[in-house]
């Protein structure tokens, strides 16, 4: 049995409870089948009622905005101060994006790194180099390039050796799918973080194309991306809704 327990709510107005509750299962089924055999990370999930949250368990909260994030007071970890992931379900449609993709990605990133504070460095010369952030949907996140599980549409996901820059292509997979075939490459509407220490200029974000260019713009309230360029001390607990 996992010691990592999720538990996934619903506070949003465009889904029902029903709709969420529905994809656990696929989530489950990515989560144990697909992600754990190539990260060894597993988790058990379940669907809770927003009231029912448990303060032992990490959370998944399915939002409309994130304006909406900051008015029920989700903010950067459960009120027990573990990880807390959060999707925008009305952006999601307001973009015309698949909310499950959106779901599945914040799902698979909160279990790779759930302290949003894993980075890889590139050090190519001797005074050059750049972080990357731990992400391991943001590459391969768009929706083209999603796959089904039982009718729901989750994200592809990287593996460990995209993250190694001098890994060989011939023979290596780098994600689920099988589409990457370099490390640190992006496909069509993927992005990530990254932190050119030689600048210090903080994190910006590299996109492959201009699909993801709105991942460019100031990070949403709640995000990972937002969570990452913010200071530990200013990060705070949930209070569930206010």
């Amino acid at each position: 049995m996992p010691n990592v327990k999720i538990q996934v709510t619903n506070e949003s107005t465009v889904l029902k409870d029903g709709d969420v509750a529905a994809v656990v299962p696929a989530l489950q089924k990515q989560v144990t089948e697909h992600f754990a055999p190539a990260w060894g990370i597993d988790a058990q999930l379940s669907y809770v009622a927003s009231d029912k949250l448990s303060e032992d368990s990490w959370w998944l909260v399915v939002l409309d905005n994130s304006d909406q994030a900051g008015a029920l007071g989700y903010h950067d970890l459960t009120s027990n101060f573990l990880p807390l992931a959060k999707v925008f379900a009305a952006t999601d449609l307001q973009f015309g994006e698949q909310w499950t993709v959106t779901v599945s990605h914040e799902l698979l990133e909160e279990l790779a790194d759930p302290n949003i504070n894993l980075t890889v460095f590139d050090q190519p010369t001797a005074t050059a180099g750049k972080l990357y952030a731990y992400e391991v949907c943001d590459a391969c996140e768009d929706d083209s390039n999603a796959y089904e599980i039982d009718g729901t549409l989750v994200s592809d996901f990287v593996l460990p050796a995209w993250f190694e820059p001098g890994r060989p292509a011939n023979g290596t997979q780098f994600d689920y799918l099988g589409r990457i075939k370099n490390p640190l490459e992006l496909l069509p509407g993927g992005y990530i973080g990254v932190f050119d220490v030689t600048k210090g200029t903080g994190w910006q974000q590299m996109t492959a194309d201009a699909v993801a260019a709105r991942y460019a713009d100031r990070p949403r309230v709640g995000s990972r991306r937002e969570r990452r360029a913010t200071p530990r001390d200013q990060w705070l607990p949930s209070r569930g809704r206010e």
